[in-house]
């Protein structure tokens, strides 16, 4: 008679058969996942303890109290968390250029460290339990968790946050290819540039020291959308090479942030100088060089890859 006479109680009855089932998926994911274990991924950290990692490999000119109201930790919490990792020399706190009563967060080379091994861990756990699904399966997983996002993440109007990722096995591939294919269809330059881009690639891999080179990867929603490089020259100077953005991703600063990556990691090295070469028709890319501080110290003309062009070499005393 409820169901007949009480349209409210059968929205309850409802209400709460869906409450359980999200419930139930709850429990299987975090099973599934093995976030329930003491150390996530088998490491000496929990699972609010990655999340922090992440979050600080992932942002810059973060703050403890920026870091709470994001995450919805307790501030008390997160502060023994911050501390553990001070006292462990995975963080620093350095004091803002901008406003000197902000201290902000910074991983350490070892902070650094642990969270690329964690990342690693934790790409590798996933992967493991990608290769036993079916393709087929696999695409519709990946719809489902899109969906997940889209309706829990609101309206979708807040643009798509930019995860910078450390470089993996068949991110060369692609950086070669965008590059060749986005340079043809922008400037008309010819297959030479991506052969160029090819040997840059190829140098890099073949002598990567990660104590003092780093390859950014850009994604969101899972597509790579932009990359950049640092290698080193010497001691004293590094080299900022192959930034790149693709179309769909322009206009959001992820092109300013991966050059803010490479000067941070630049200085937390201590190189003395960040250089780069580039050439006068790509106006973007010395907009944001300018902005980030880089001067102009030398043009040549040149004829390469197709086209007459002018050489740029900037450089930023670090």
């Amino acid at each position: 008679m409820a169901r007949v006479l009480g349209g409210d109680v059968l929205e309850v009855e409802r209400l709460e058969e869906r409450v359980g089932e999200l419930r139930r998926f709850n429990r299987f994911f975090t099973r599934r996942i093995g976030v329930l274990r003491e150390g996530l991924l088998h490491s000496p950290y929990s699972l609010a303890e990655a999340r922090v990692l992440f979050e600080l490999a992932h942002q810059e000119d973060v703050t403890a109290s920026n870091l709470s109201h994001e995450l919805g930790l307790d501030p008390g919490y997160l502060s023994r968390i911050l501390a553990r990792f001070e006292q462990g020399g995975l963080l620093d706190r350095v004091v803002s250029e901008a406003d000197g009563r902000r201290r902000l967060l910074r991983l350490t080379a070892a902070g650094e460290d642990a969270f690329s091994e964690l990342d690693r861990r934790s790409r590798e756990e996933v992967s493991g339990m990608l290769e036993g699904i079916p393709e087929k399966d696999q695409r519709r997983l990946l719809d489902a968790t899109r969906t997940i996002e889209q309706i829990l993440g609101g309206d979708g109007s807040t643009p798509e946050p930019f995860l910078l990722r450390r470089h993996k096995p068949g991110d060369m591939g692609w950086v070669v290819q965008r590059h060749g294919a986005l340079y043809a269809r922008e400037y008309g330059w010819d297959e030479r540039f991506e052969a160029l881009v090819a040997k840059i690639v190829a140098d890099f891999i073949e002598g990567y020291d990660p104590s003092w080179e780093r390859c950014w990867i850009a994604e969101t929603g899972g597509r790579r959308v932009g990359c950049v490089f640092v290698v080193r020259e010497s001691e004293e100077v590094a080299k900022l090479r192959l930034l790149l953005v693709e179309p769909e991703a322009r206009g959001a600063g992820l092109g300013s942030r991966l050059v803010s990556e490479c000067i941070l990691f630049a200085r937390g090295r201590d190189y003395r100088k960040l250089v780069l070469w580039t050439n006068n028709v790509l106006h973007s890319a010395r907009h944001i060089y300018e902005e980030h501080g880089f001067e102009l110290a030398e043009e040549e003309e040149h004829y390469s890859f197709g086209t007459h062009l002018v050489g740029q070499n900037w450089a930023l005393q670090l």
